[in-house]
């Protein structure tokens, strides 16, 4: 077996609350998605390093006003958060809670990568949840923030268990904590009962750490210990929240996840060793930021993706998700052949709350995603193009003026500073058919801002500039990192459309 090279973060883009296991030879992740459809993005690896995207728990989870982004506000900062992914007797787990709907849900497939889930709906949040299989077949949920409850669900995770445990297990520390323990991930292992946490102290290194919980009987009590204060040498964020797992040869591992400013919350992976039944993470104390790993090498699959948009049936590469709910009677890949059509539907004065926005992630350390658009269907009043979609949005497009005339614009979010819809920062008149549109973000390392531009071309080979650097920020609003998006809405009148005849994306590492 040859050995590879684990350089963290191990994926330089948005993975948050990433939880990992191994079945056989291959590691399993699932991460939070949140407003995203489809959403929980399953991952595969063989080694660690080289994560393949395989998979979506679900194209959608609710139909109503908020998921379809029909009420104004939409689920941004909600939807599905923190989830579980377990395995036991050829059946494949994930379970998460919705801030939004207050409600508890398990899917279950026993095809991880090709297959479809079913799903069960359990009333009430169970926050930031962890599944455990004991060893006598119980299944119980461990959750909550500073004070963890643990919740027995039935025999196959469908239900609340009539008369099962459902009680408060611990209370967290809370005196010089800023954000009491959560995030937990739990597990059985040679006899004791591990419960992984993240918090946040207000004293002290002041940063996100990590914690373990353990006690030799399932409802306590627990003692505790730190098992990870370090901040990798980036602005003093904290690596935290995850779990541990180990290898078929015998070595342990932990997958958590560091903020990392507008790109993101980005998934590193730890060595782990045993001291007196204790998980030490880490080595020395500190996030290595690389690490040999007895693991074979593997090929390496991207996570964003170009795209000449040419299908054979009206389904997009798992790499993209849609910015909430889809209206599925507005976008074609097959309409126009090798081209993406979206259609207006719904009347709205900014993208933010444009249905049918197509996003895949950004990439640090620098990316760049282009596109051309087919403009002459467009309608009066309509707005198309490409976005760096986060609450403080920067698109570079088309308007349309009331009288037909066409202008090229650069605009951001109104509402970050108490305005109202989107703010045109520049805009130029334009003539033609098609625009070639380009945005660039560079993202900060430790020595430099959150940065993009945004570009347009009438050719697809002279540049021009257009609006101002835009400083991009990880805001809790939509709670996600920076993503592309392919994006037409119309504020007066529905019917027009727009072809994008690509996506191309170039990542500068």
């Amino acid at each position: 077996m040859n050995n590879t090279t684990i350089t963290n973060p191990v994926i330089w883009a948005d993975v948050p609350d990433p939880s990992v296991i191994r079945v056989g030879s291959t590691f399993y992740m699932v991460s939070t998605s949140m407003h995203s459809m489809p959403g929980c993005p399953i991952m595969k690896s063989e080694n660690l390093q080289n994560w393949e995207l395989v998979n979506y728990v679900y194209e959608t989870f609710e139909d109503n006003d908020a998921h379809n982004l029909l009420d104004g506000k939409g689920i941004y900062g909600k939807g599905s958060w923190a989830a579980s992914l377990r395995y036991r007797d050829g059946i494949f787990y994930v379970c998460f809670s919705s801030l939004d709907m207050n409600q508890f849900y398990v899917y279950t497939t026993e095809d991880i990568e090709n297959g479809k889930w079913e799903r069960s709906v359990i009333q009430g949040l169970h926050h930031d949840p962890s599944m455990l299989f004991d060893d006598d077949g119980r299944v119980f949920v461990f959750h909550g923030n500073g004070d963890i409850r643990i919740t027995e669900l039935s025999e196959k995770a469908t239900a609340l268990k009539p008369d099962g445990i459902n009680q408060l297990l611990l209370e967290t520390e809370r005196d010089g904590i800023m954000l009491r323990a959560e995030g937990c991930h739990a597990y059985k292992i040679n006899g004791y009962y591990y419960l992984f946490f993240i918090d946040w102290p207000n004293a002290g290194n002041k940063r996100r750490r990590q914690l373990c919980y353990r006690s030799r009987d399932l409802l306590g009590p627990y003692e505790h210990k730190l098992v990870l204060d370090d901040q990798m040498d980036y602005w003093n964020n904290g690596i935290a929240q995850g779990g541990i797992f180990d290898t078929s040869e015998g070595d342990w591992y932990a997958v958590l996840f560091q903020d990392h400013g507008a790109v993101g919350r980005i998934p590193c992976v730890l060595p782990v060793v045993w001291d007196y039944d204790w998980p030490v993470l880490g080595q020395q104390g500190k996030a290595p930021k690389t690490l040999e790993v007895k693991l074979p090498s593997s090929e390496t699959k991207p996570l964003v993706i170009s795209d000449e948009f040419d299908y054979g049936e009206n389904r997009l590469a798992l790499h993209w998700q849609w910015n909430h709910n889809p209206d599925n009677g507005k976008w074609s890949v097959t309409e126009r052949p090798g081209c993406l059509r979206l259609t207006t539907g719904h009347i709205t004065n900014s993208v933010e709350f444009a249905r049918n926005t197509l996003t895949q992630r950004t990439e640090g350390p620098a990316c760049v995603g282009t596109t051309v658009m087919d403009i002459k269907a467009m309608k009066p009043g309509d707005r198309a193009g490409l976005v760096s979609l986060q609450y403080a949005f920067g698109s570079v497009g088309i308007q349309v003026d009331d009288n037909g005339d066409f202008y090229v614009a650069m605009c951001v979010n109104g509402r970050v500073d108490d305005g109202q819809g989107e703010i045109t920062v520049e805009r130029v008149k334009y003539e033609g058919d098609q625009i070639y549109l380009q945005i660039e973000c560079q993202f900060d390392n430790g020595d430099r801002e959150d940065i993009a531009w945004f570009r347009y071309s009438s050719d697809g080979v002279n540049w021009v500039v257009i609006g101002d650097p835009f400083h991009m920020q990880y805001r809790l609003e939509h709670f996600m990192g920076y993503r592309f998006g392919l994006y037409n809405y119309a504020t007066k009148q529905a019917g027009g459309f727009v072809d994008f005849d690509y996506f191309r994306y170039v990542s500068l590492i």
